[in-house]
């Protein structure tokens, strides 16, 4: 039998937008655009998101869809008319596997937060009266994931979203128009911020040692080890670490057992099922190294050296979650991360990581015995790659 006597389903076309926030890009879907059977969560809603990305690819290279190969580009993000008092917009994030058939809800991505604003104004998801001709749109964000406010506030020019400009980040190559987010009480879902109830702890990992550790859920769940007790001088580049299988296999079995001990997850095999959070970063005082794009970054220029993971591999920049989580955690006196940079009390740092430099407020308080985190904020950009349809198989899904 030829090719052309089978019977194949026929390409579905969905409206969508492929967008760049921060350091991280992903497809963004309006709900009520999305098929039927995919606008309520279930089976139906992730075969259809990993068809669109392009996973499980076990080629690791999802050539088959819109993902890059890469835990910052194989993203996909639901908004919708928020289901909440006084907010606009609802934002539900999907973290794709890349090479498993999964699709990670348990956390925030907090680069893609900067593309939701501007993507909500321009589908009519947040009201014309809200919206000036020019200046400012404040842009109140449910993130649907961990329950939590976020603010967006996007440059408007002649009454439409405002995308060039000279904001530089680093991990982005060109300037864009600057997006100030601010995450409103970042404490990752209601456990507590501190879920072992101390600011550091020993955490043991069978077979590969015991290590200093500050667990915090702040912007994401993140566990913060110190990078010379792992043999590392924290000025580390992507190759360093994500060529070394021995070195990954490590950062994972330190990943599961500290999920376990935040209470995330009941056993360490559970943990292979989220692989999304928690996040694994690790810390050093402040030297001079140079960056993935040959620039210098000089230790007078920051405050601390931080290197994350994140989906098993070592990050380019930094996740913007992960962001919260260090200034929220460099703003207490005893986390590994307010030791690593200096020890003074804060509320904003510099840190280095492998693209470059990135400045995150943060702010925190002692209440009722416990610690509280009550905003992080910083900036990003954000920037339309392409908009019009997406394809996928009918039967995908």
């Amino acid at each position: 039998m030829t090719n052309t006597d089978k019977s194949h389903a026929p390409q579905v076309k969905v409206p969508a937008c492929y967008m760049r926030g921060g350091t991280s890009k992903g497809v963004f879907f309006k709900l009520s655009d999305m098929p039927q059977a995919t606008q309520k969560p279930g089976q139906a809603r992730d075969d259809f998101l990993l068809r669109v990305i392009g996973s499980p690819d076990p080629y690791g290279k999802q050539t088959d869809g819109m993902g890059g190969a890469t835990s910052s580009t194989s993203k996909t993000v639901i908004l919708s008319s928020s289901s909440q008092p006084e907010h606009d917009v609802d934002y539900l994030f999907g973290q794709v596997s890349i090479d498993r058939p999964f699709v990670d809800w348990s956390g925030n991505c907090g680069n893609l937060t900067a593309a939701v604003g501007s993507f909500a104004i321009s589908n009519g998801l947040v009201d014309a009266n809200r919206i000036p001709h020019n200046g400012i749109a404040v842009v109140r964000i449910w993130q649907a994931n961990i329950k939590k406010t976020i603010i967006a506030n996007v440059p408007i020019c002649n009454g439409e979203v405002q995308e060039t400009g000279d904001f530089e980040l680093d991990g982005v190559t060109f300037p864009a128009a600057e997006v100030k987010v601010e995450f409103i009480d970042p404490s990752s879902g209601d456990s507590a911020m501190f879920p072992t109830g101390s600011l550091v702890d020993d955490l043991e990992v069978p077979g590969v040692g015991t290590f200093t550790a500050t667990m915090i859920n702040a912007g994401i769940p993140t566990i913060f080890l110190n990078a010379d007790e792992l043999g590392y001088s924290g000025t580390e580049l992507q190759a360093d670490i994500n060529g070394d299988a021995k070195a990954l296999a490590k950062f994972e079995q330190i990943r599961a057992h500290g999920a376990v001990a935040m209470g995330l997850v009941e056993s360490v095999e559970q943990a292979a099922t989220r692989q999304h959070t928690p996040k694994v970063a690790f810390v050093g005082a402040a030297k001079t190294y140079t960056s993935s794009s040959g620039k210098e970054v000089r230790a007078n220029e920051i405050d601390l050296l931080v290197r994350a993971l994140s989906m098993g591999q070592l990050h380019h920049a930094m996740m913007g979650t992960a962001a919260v989580a260090i200034s929220i955690a460099s703003a207490i006196p005893g986390t590994v991360v307010n030791a690593a940079a200096g020890g003074s009390e804060r509320e904003s740092v510099r840190f280095g990581h492998p693209s470059g430099t990135l400045k995150v407020g943060g702010q925190a308080s002692h209440e009722d015995g416990e610690w509280q985190a009550k905003k992080a904020v910083m900036s990003r950009s954000a920037r339309v790659l392409m908009d019009g349809s997406i394809r996928v198989p009918a039967d995908a899904f």
